[in-house]
């Protein structure tokens, strides 16, 4: 598949999407109070209808091959996130928004918001940014796209047509990645004027973003200059793509007179300096070498880890001891990736139980065999880190793997339960499953995780093989056909929106 790079999808995507549209724009409220929005942005997009579109796209980012599925950054992402987000709890606003933060493989510096609270985030920027302040600063002002739903707003203030037009925009540029001029001709039919609408983004809404988000940072604790900052940075990294993309299509206008408005709110807000986690400086590694797996990228982050060690500050040395270990791994020296692991652990003490550290330990023994050691060592992580799910998907690995196939079914199923959009977890359960020999059971939980991945059609297949399976019991049809029922009525309206779009 093209990487979405070599094209302007990823920028025009993010324009339509981002929240940077042309709004009906109230005078701000005082950062204390978010306003309350009118009846006008509930009449055509309801909240329910806003996170229905918005995991509609979501289905098709998580099956592209630049969607970063890595646990520990996921997991990195959405405590991060969620932070800010608690620091204002009043960001969730009356929809009661359960964000979710992502990252995409793309070196071009950018974050995005989808309708409902999906909130992505670029590889590129992750890397440029220099402080966990820094980093807070764009999530927070994409938190304040969703928290003022300027998605919602803007399609509002127009008939329902608006809802299918931006819809079949989504859809072409989805279908953009595969072919693009099929996706050039879904979006030019009948989207024109409000393609038009949607291309013209509004300097109020991102002056409202960057009121709220800074209000964020501030509850939080962040340090407030790191906005002006990192958007000065943005701004720099802007003019490099605009030979290329008309300035129409920048998702963010960062004008002067806009980062002048944040300096002038900053200074009225008491500085506080905070101090990066050890956490943000791990990832940052383990993206550094999951951001190009081609010889030369891992070439140049060893060369980045050298030369980061010789900073000589102990996060400094963790990380660059950390991302050699990583890299070491992926390369299979998992001998030269446990001794850099143990460097980097014995550099950190006293916090040699960070999780992503031991993460990286598990996966180690893992690829080494050595599933005893394993299984205490993750047994251990849960009792200090009890709601991870990365560390809840690698007990379930490792049980897999220790052949203990009915205490990993067990779990599996009673995680599928309290987390029911896991698509991870009916992907692990399908491997128990396999292992037992319980070949419907196995195809069942496929056909569930290609339902939450938005491939109808492949879990409508996974349910006829679970059907024909020989070991395919009578409750097991029953439950089948129930599913199948369920499912093709879903496709069929599926299949019939498509057309009206």
């Amino acid at each position: 598949m093209t990487r979405l790079t070599r094209f302007p999808l990823r920028i025009l995507f993010i324009a339509l999407v981002g929240a940077c549209f042309t709004l009906p724009y109230a005078p701000a409220a005082a950062a204390q109070n978010l306003p309350t929005l009118g009846d006008t942005s509930r009449e055509t997009l309801s909240p329910l209808m806003e996170r229905k579109l918005g995991e509609e796209v979501m289905h098709d980012i998580r099956r592209d091959p630049d969607y970063m599925t890595d646990a520990p950054l996921l997991e990195y992402l959405n405590n991060f996130g969620w932070t800010l987000v608690n620091a204002r709890p009043d960001v969730r606003g009356e929809a009661g928004f359960d964000f979710f933060f992502f990252a995409v493989r793309d070196p071009v510096l950018n974050a995005f918001a989808l309708p409902g609270g999906f909130i992505g985030v670029h590889s590129g920027l992750l890397l440029a940014a220099q402080s966990e302040s820094e980093l807070a600063s764009v999530l927070a002002h994409e938190i304040g796209h969703v928290a003022q739903r300027h998605i919602a707003r803007m399609v509002g203030s127009q008939k329902q047509d608006s809802m299918i037009a931006l819809a079949s925009m989504l859809l072409g540029l989805l279908t953009m990645r595969g072919s693009p001029d099929a996706g050039a001709a879904v979006m030019m039919g009948g989207t024109g004027l409000a393609m038009q609408r949607q291309l013209n983004f509004s300097r109020d809404a991102e002056r409202e973003a960057d009121r709220i988000g800074l209000s964020i940072l501030d509850a939080g604790g962040f340090d407030t200059s790191g906005m002006v900052v990192f958007f000065g940075r943005l701004q720099t990294a802007s003019r490099n793509y605009s030979d290329a993309v008309p300035p129409y299509l920048l998702t963010h206008p960062l004008t002067t007179e806009r980062i002048a408005d944040i300096e002038a709110r900053i200074r009225e807000q008491r500085y506080r300096q905070h101090a990066d986690s050890l956490d943000f400086q791990l990832i940052r590694a383990r993206v550094r070498v999951l951001q190009d797996d081609t010889e030369l990228g891992r070439r140049e982050a060893q060369f980045f880890f050298e030369t980061q060690l010789k900073q000589n500050t102990k996060q400094q040395i963790v990380a660059a001891k950390y991302g050699m270990a990583f890299l070491a791994f992926k390369q299979e020296d998992y001998g030269k990736a446990e001794a850099l692991l143990e460097e980097a652990m014995a550099a950190a003490a006293p916090a040699r139980k960070n999780l992503v550290l031991t993460d990286l330990g598990i996966e180690i023994m893992l690829a080494t065999k050595r599933e005893a050691e394993a299984l205490k060592l993750v047994e251990q992580a849960q009792l200090q880190y009890p709601l991870s799910r990365g560390l809840a998907h690698q007990y379930a690995r490792v049980l897999i793997a220790s052949k203990r196939l009915d205490e990993a079914t067990k779990y599996l199923r009673e995680q599928a339960q309290l987390y029911r959009q896991d698509a991870d977890v009916q992907d692990l359960l399908a491997q128990a499953y396999s292992a037992q020999g319980k070949r419907a059971l196995q195809h069942m939980a496929l056909a569930e995780s290609y339902v939450l991945t938005g491939s109808v059609p492949a879990a409508l297949d996974q349910l006829r093989i679970a059907r024909n399976a020989p070991d395919a019991g009578f409750y097991d049809q029953s439950m089948i056909d129930a599913r199948e029922r369920e499912l093709q009525a879903r496709w069929k309206e599926e299949l019939q929106a498509s057309k009206d779009r």
